[in-house]
């Protein structure tokens, strides 16, 4: 086994607690019936899937949602609805994240997300200390900045080559199966867990 110097982390279910019942619940409460035919909790379709794969502009997502939904719905509707993704920030998760960097690791995440997830994700709010995602990561891998999801093997190279790692000397954390088997078709060493689990002692055990 290669000695890890690269981490790649997933963003909801991973290093956010994720929950996909209520942000159906949210989509419903603005007006779109029947969301979770439109919502996936590890890879969008549609509308949802053109704007995290960067096809489409946040403004453009909210003109076709108000078409759907059949009246007017504005920006922070929107980023109400979305947000509705977002269960809690774990503080164990963001410590551990620091406590990996200041070990030498390089740290990124590689997430299927959008600008209405980020624009929250990417201010001060995010781990109620006052600082942003970007505070915990060397690097942000994004899928609607890179135009290509997760479990495109695309945007893993993409990643790969941003971190100047191979794929033997990379662990990705994820609780999707199919970007873990994606991933693992590449050669990076994975860590595979259950939405929202505690991965922290995983990591370590794994890490040696």
């Amino acid at each position: 086994m290669h000695k890890i110097k690269n981490i790649a982390f997933d963003l909801g279910g991973v290093v956010i607690a994720l929950s996909y019942e209520n942000a159906v619940k949210r989509f419903e409460e603005i007006g779109l019936h029947e969301a979770h035919k439109h919502l996936d909790a590890f890879c969008q379709q549609g509308i949802f899937g053109d704007l995290e794969k960067g096809l489409i502009t946040p403004e453009e997502f909210r003109v076709e949602l108000s078409r759907m939904i059949g009246r007017e719905i504005t920006y922070d509707e929107c980023m109400y609805a979305w947000h509705g993704y977002v269960e809690d920030v774990p503080q164990r998760n963001l410590q551990m994240l620091l406590h990996l960097r200041q070990q030498g690791y390089k740290v990124c995440l590689l997430s299927n997300t959008n600008p209405y997830m980020m624009q929250w994700a990417l201010s001060t709010e995010f781990d109620g200390n006052g600082h942003a995602i970007d505070h915990y990561f060397d690097h942000l891998y994004l899928s609607y900045q890179c135009k290509l999801m997760k479990p495109s093997a695309e945007i893993f190279k993409i990643m790969l080559d941003g971190q100047q790692s191979t794929a033997q000397e990379t662990l990705f954390v994820d609780d999707g199966r199919k970007n873990i088997e994606a991933a693992q078709a590449l050669g990076i060493q994975t860590l595979f867990i259950e939405n929202n689990a505690d991965w922290t002692g995983e990591v370590k055990f794994l890490l040696g």
